[in-house]
Protein backbone atom coordinates (compact mmCIF):
# COMPACT_ATOMS: atom_id res chain seq x y z
CA UNK A 1 0.00 0.00 0.00
CA UNK A 2 2.84 2.39 0.88
CA UNK A 3 4.53 1.66 -2.45
CA UNK A 4 1.24 2.38 -4.25
CA UNK A 5 0.92 5.86 -2.75
CA UNK A 6 4.60 6.47 -3.41
CA UNK A 7 4.09 5.77 -7.12
CA UNK A 8 1.22 8.25 -7.50
CA UNK A 9 3.33 11.47 -7.49
CA UNK A 10 5.88 9.76 -9.75
CA UNK A 11 3.18 8.79 -12.25
CA UNK A 12 1.61 12.23 -12.54
CA UNK A 13 4.96 13.92 -12.19
CA UNK A 14 5.91 12.14 -15.41
CA UNK A 15 2.70 13.41 -17.01
CA UNK A 16 3.57 16.93 -15.82
CA UNK A 17 7.06 16.69 -17.33
CA UNK A 18 5.70 15.34 -20.61
CA UNK A 19 3.17 18.19 -20.64
CA UNK A 20 5.97 20.71 -20.30
CA UNK A 21 7.81 19.19 -23.25
CA UNK A 22 4.71 19.10 -25.45
CA UNK A 23 3.61 22.60 -24.49
CA UNK A 24 7.10 24.01 -25.14
CA UNK A 25 6.42 23.59 -28.86
CA UNK A 26 3.78 26.34 -28.56
CA UNK A 27 5.96 28.85 -26.71
CA UNK A 28 5.91 31.37 -29.59
CA UNK A 29 2.15 31.03 -29.83
CA UNK A 30 1.93 31.82 -26.11
CA UNK A 31 4.18 34.84 -26.52
CA UNK A 32 2.15 36.22 -29.44
CA UNK A 33 -1.08 35.60 -27.54
CA UNK A 34 0.24 37.57 -24.58
CA UNK A 35 1.35 40.43 -26.84
CA UNK A 36 -2.03 40.68 -28.57
CA UNK A 37 -3.65 40.41 -25.14
CA UNK A 38 -2.22 43.86 -24.40
CA UNK A 39 -4.51 45.44 -27.01
CA UNK A 40 -7.66 45.11 -24.82
CA UNK A 41 -5.65 46.45 -21.87
CA UNK A 42 -4.67 49.54 -23.86
CA UNK A 43 -8.30 50.07 -24.86
CA UNK A 44 -9.35 49.66 -21.23
CA UNK A 45 -6.87 52.32 -20.11
CA UNK A 46 -8.15 54.82 -22.69
CA UNK A 47 -11.80 54.18 -21.84
CA UNK A 48 -11.36 54.51 -18.08
CA UNK A 49 -9.13 57.58 -18.48
CA UNK A 50 -11.86 59.28 -20.50
CA UNK A 51 -14.50 58.22 -17.96
CA UNK A 52 -12.57 59.53 -14.96
CA UNK A 53 -11.75 62.79 -16.75
CA UNK A 54 -15.40 63.36 -17.63
CA UNK A 55 -16.62 62.59 -14.07
CA UNK A 56 -13.76 64.23 -12.25
CA UNK A 57 -14.28 62.02 -9.20
CA UNK A 58 -13.80 58.52 -7.82
CA UNK A 59 -16.00 55.66 -8.98
CA UNK A 60 -17.09 53.38 -6.14
CA UNK A 61 -13.85 53.93 -4.23
CA UNK A 62 -11.55 53.70 -7.26
CA UNK A 63 -9.47 56.55 -8.60
CA UNK A 64 -7.84 56.26 -12.01
CA UNK A 65 -4.59 54.79 -10.65
CA UNK A 66 -6.40 52.14 -8.60
CA UNK A 67 -8.50 51.17 -11.60
CA UNK A 68 -5.41 50.71 -13.79
CA UNK A 69 -3.72 48.69 -11.05
CA UNK A 70 -6.83 46.50 -10.85
CA UNK A 71 -6.59 45.65 -14.55
CA UNK A 72 -2.85 45.01 -14.30
CA UNK A 73 -3.51 42.41 -11.61
CA UNK A 74 -6.37 40.98 -13.70
CA UNK A 75 -3.88 40.53 -16.55
CA UNK A 76 -1.46 38.69 -14.24
CA UNK A 77 -4.07 36.46 -12.56
CA UNK A 78 -5.74 35.65 -15.89
CA UNK A 79 -2.42 34.37 -17.25
CA UNK A 80 -1.84 32.29 -14.13
CA UNK A 81 -5.19 30.52 -13.77
CA UNK A 82 -7.18 30.51 -17.02
CA UNK A 83 -7.11 27.21 -19.00
CA UNK A 84 -5.82 27.34 -22.56
CA UNK A 85 -7.94 25.11 -24.83
CA UNK A 86 -8.17 22.34 -22.22
CA UNK A 87 -11.88 21.76 -22.83
CA UNK A 88 -11.35 21.44 -26.59
CA UNK A 89 -8.50 18.96 -26.12
CA UNK A 90 -10.53 16.82 -23.73
CA UNK A 91 -13.60 16.89 -25.99
CA UNK A 92 -11.41 15.89 -28.92
CA UNK A 93 -9.98 12.93 -27.01
CA UNK A 94 -13.51 11.77 -26.22
CA UNK A 95 -14.80 12.17 -29.78
CA UNK A 96 -11.78 10.48 -31.33
CA UNK A 97 -11.83 7.57 -28.89
CA UNK A 98 -8.42 8.41 -27.46
CA UNK A 99 -9.71 7.97 -23.92
CA UNK A 100 -9.71 4.20 -24.57
CA UNK A 101 -5.99 4.41 -23.84
CA UNK A 102 -6.77 5.58 -20.30
CA UNK A 103 -9.60 3.17 -19.55
CA UNK A 104 -7.28 0.19 -19.78
CA UNK A 105 -4.60 1.74 -17.54
CA UNK A 106 -4.48 2.60 -13.81
CA UNK A 107 -4.66 6.31 -14.60
CA UNK A 108 -7.13 8.79 -13.15
CA UNK A 109 -8.15 10.89 -16.15
CA UNK A 110 -8.97 13.95 -14.05
CA UNK A 111 -5.56 13.81 -12.35
CA UNK A 112 -3.93 13.28 -15.77
CA UNK A 113 -5.62 16.35 -17.25
CA UNK A 114 -4.91 18.39 -14.10
CA UNK A 115 -1.20 17.57 -14.45
CA UNK A 116 -1.26 18.78 -18.06
CA UNK A 117 -3.15 21.91 -17.02
CA UNK A 118 -0.55 22.75 -14.38
CA UNK A 119 2.33 22.17 -16.79
CA UNK A 120 0.75 24.39 -19.47
CA UNK A 121 0.05 27.15 -16.92
CA UNK A 122 3.63 27.00 -15.66
CA UNK A 123 5.15 27.27 -19.13
CA UNK A 124 2.59 29.85 -20.30
CA UNK A 125 3.40 32.00 -17.28
CA UNK A 126 7.16 31.62 -17.79
CA UNK A 127 6.90 32.64 -21.46
CA UNK A 128 4.55 35.57 -20.89
CA UNK A 129 6.05 36.85 -17.62
CA UNK A 130 8.60 39.15 -19.34
CA UNK A 131 5.78 40.84 -21.26
CA UNK A 132 3.68 41.23 -18.10
CA UNK A 133 6.72 42.52 -16.19
CA UNK A 134 7.25 45.21 -18.84
CA UNK A 135 3.60 46.24 -18.59
CA UNK A 136 3.85 46.50 -14.81
CA UNK A 137 7.05 48.55 -15.16
CA UNK A 138 5.35 50.91 -17.65
CA UNK A 139 2.48 51.53 -15.23
CA UNK A 140 4.66 51.32 -12.10
CA UNK A 141 3.35 54.64 -10.73
CA UNK A 142 -0.06 53.01 -10.22
CA UNK A 143 1.19 49.90 -8.39
CA UNK A 144 0.35 49.71 -4.70
CA UNK A 145 1.56 46.55 -2.97
CA UNK A 146 -0.43 45.08 -0.05
CA UNK A 147 0.21 46.68 3.34
CA UNK A 148 -0.63 43.55 5.34
CA UNK A 149 1.98 40.76 4.86
CA UNK A 150 -0.76 38.13 5.44
CA UNK A 151 -2.38 39.27 2.20
CA UNK A 152 0.18 37.34 0.16
CA UNK A 153 -0.45 33.82 1.54
CA UNK A 154 -4.22 34.41 1.47
CA UNK A 155 -3.90 35.57 -2.13
CA UNK A 156 -1.98 32.42 -3.08
CA UNK A 157 -4.68 30.22 -1.53
CA UNK A 158 -7.42 32.13 -3.36
CA UNK A 159 -5.39 31.99 -6.59
CA UNK A 160 -5.05 28.19 -6.34
CA UNK A 161 -8.79 27.80 -5.79
CA UNK A 162 -9.56 30.13 -8.72
CA UNK A 163 -7.37 27.98 -10.98
CA UNK A 164 -9.09 24.82 -9.69
CA UNK A 165 -12.57 26.23 -10.31
CA UNK A 166 -11.72 27.31 -13.85
CA UNK A 167 -10.07 24.01 -14.74
CA UNK A 168 -12.78 21.83 -13.21
CA UNK A 169 -15.56 23.76 -14.95
CA UNK A 170 -13.71 23.42 -18.27
CA UNK A 171 -13.24 19.69 -17.59
CA UNK A 172 -16.92 19.17 -16.73
CA UNK A 173 -18.05 21.06 -19.83
CA UNK A 174 -15.78 18.92 -21.99
CA UNK A 175 -17.58 15.83 -20.66
CA UNK A 176 -20.61 16.93 -22.71
CA UNK A 177 -18.74 15.45 -25.68
CA UNK A 178 -19.96 12.07 -24.45
CA UNK A 179 -23.48 13.15 -25.44
CA UNK A 180 -23.13 15.74 -28.19
CA UNK A 181 -20.77 16.01 -31.13
CA UNK A 182 -19.98 19.72 -30.84
CA UNK A 183 -19.75 21.47 -27.46
CA UNK A 184 -18.68 24.89 -28.74
CA UNK A 185 -22.11 26.55 -28.48
CA UNK A 186 -22.56 25.60 -24.82
CA UNK A 187 -18.97 26.54 -24.00
CA UNK A 188 -19.28 29.96 -25.65
CA UNK A 189 -22.56 30.69 -23.85
CA UNK A 190 -21.09 29.88 -20.46
CA UNK A 191 -17.86 31.75 -21.17
CA UNK A 192 -19.85 34.81 -22.26
CA UNK A 193 -21.37 34.95 -18.78
CA UNK A 194 -17.96 34.28 -17.27
CA UNK A 195 -16.34 37.09 -19.27
CA UNK A 196 -18.81 39.68 -18.04
CA UNK A 197 -19.33 38.41 -14.49
CA UNK A 198 -15.81 37.41 -13.44
CA UNK A 199 -14.37 40.93 -13.32
CA UNK A 200 -12.52 41.00 -16.62
CA UNK A 201 -14.36 44.04 -17.98
CA UNK A 202 -14.79 45.97 -14.72
CA UNK A 203 -14.40 45.44 -10.97
CA UNK A 204 -17.52 43.76 -9.66
CA UNK A 205 -17.71 46.11 -6.68
CA UNK A 206 -18.63 49.02 -8.97
CA UNK A 207 -21.92 47.25 -9.66
CA UNK A 208 -25.13 48.11 -7.74
CA UNK A 209 -25.20 46.64 -4.24
CA UNK A 210 -28.07 44.24 -4.98
CA UNK A 211 -26.23 42.83 -8.00
CA UNK A 212 -23.01 42.46 -6.01
CA UNK A 213 -24.94 40.38 -3.48
CA UNK A 214 -26.21 38.10 -6.27
CA UNK A 215 -22.76 37.73 -7.83
CA UNK A 216 -21.27 36.98 -4.42
CA UNK A 217 -22.95 33.56 -4.52
CA UNK A 218 -22.03 32.70 -8.12
CA UNK A 219 -18.80 30.89 -9.14
CA UNK A 220 -17.81 33.54 -11.70
CA UNK A 221 -16.78 35.96 -8.95
CA UNK A 222 -14.25 33.48 -7.60
CA UNK A 223 -12.68 32.60 -10.94
CA UNK A 224 -10.91 35.94 -11.26
CA UNK A 225 -12.31 38.92 -9.38
CA UNK A 226 -11.96 37.59 -5.84
CA UNK A 227 -8.21 36.80 -5.87
CA UNK A 228 -7.63 40.18 -7.52
CA UNK A 229 -9.70 41.86 -4.79
CA UNK A 230 -7.69 39.99 -2.16
CA UNK A 231 -4.28 41.15 -3.37
CA UNK A 232 -5.50 44.71 -3.97
CA UNK A 233 -6.98 44.62 -0.46
CA UNK A 234 -10.48 45.53 -1.59
CA UNK A 235 -11.87 42.75 0.62
CA UNK A 236 -10.87 42.55 4.28
CA UNK A 237 -11.98 41.11 7.57
CA UNK A 238 -15.23 39.16 7.66
CA UNK A 239 -15.87 39.80 3.97
CA UNK A 240 -12.51 38.24 3.11
CA UNK A 241 -13.04 35.09 5.17
CA UNK A 242 -16.63 34.59 4.02
CA UNK A 243 -15.42 34.98 0.43
CA UNK A 244 -12.73 32.34 0.96
CA UNK A 245 -15.33 30.02 2.45
CA UNK A 246 -17.66 30.47 -0.55
CA UNK A 247 -14.74 30.03 -2.95
CA UNK A 248 -13.77 26.78 -1.21
CA UNK A 249 -17.39 25.65 -1.52
CA UNK A 250 -17.40 26.30 -5.26
CA UNK A 251 -14.07 24.50 -5.63
CA UNK A 252 -15.55 21.43 -3.98
CA UNK A 253 -18.78 21.72 -6.00
CA UNK A 254 -16.81 22.00 -9.27
CA UNK A 255 -14.76 18.93 -8.33
CA UNK A 256 -17.86 16.87 -7.54
CA UNK A 257 -19.53 18.04 -10.75
CA UNK A 258 -16.44 17.06 -12.77
CA UNK A 259 -16.39 13.59 -11.18
CA UNK A 260 -20.14 13.17 -11.70
CA UNK A 261 -19.97 14.15 -15.39
CA UNK A 262 -17.08 11.72 -15.97
CA UNK A 263 -18.93 8.80 -14.40
CA UNK A 264 -22.16 9.51 -16.27
CA UNK A 265 -20.35 10.11 -19.54
CA UNK A 266 -18.29 6.96 -19.20
CA UNK A 267 -21.39 4.86 -18.68
CA UNK A 268 -22.89 6.25 -21.87
CA UNK A 269 -19.61 5.75 -23.72
CA UNK A 270 -19.44 2.09 -22.67
CA UNK A 271 -23.15 1.48 -23.38
CA UNK A 272 -22.77 2.56 -27.02
CA UNK A 273 -19.65 0.46 -27.49
CA UNK A 274 -17.04 3.17 -27.09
Amino acid sequence: MTAFFRRIPLKYGSVFAAGLQNTFVYRWNFLLRSLFGLVPLAGTVFIWRALFESRGEEIRGYDFGQMIYYFLVVLLVDNLVTPTDDEWQIASEIRDGQINNFLSKPVDYLAYRASLFLSSRLLFTAVTLPVIALVFFWFRQFISLPQDPWTWPVFLVSLAMAAAIQFLIAYALAMLAFWILEISTIVFILYSFEYYLSGRLFPLNVMPDWLQEVLRWLPFTYELYFPVAVVTEKVKGAELWSGLFIQAGWTLAAYLWARFMWRKGLRRYESVGG
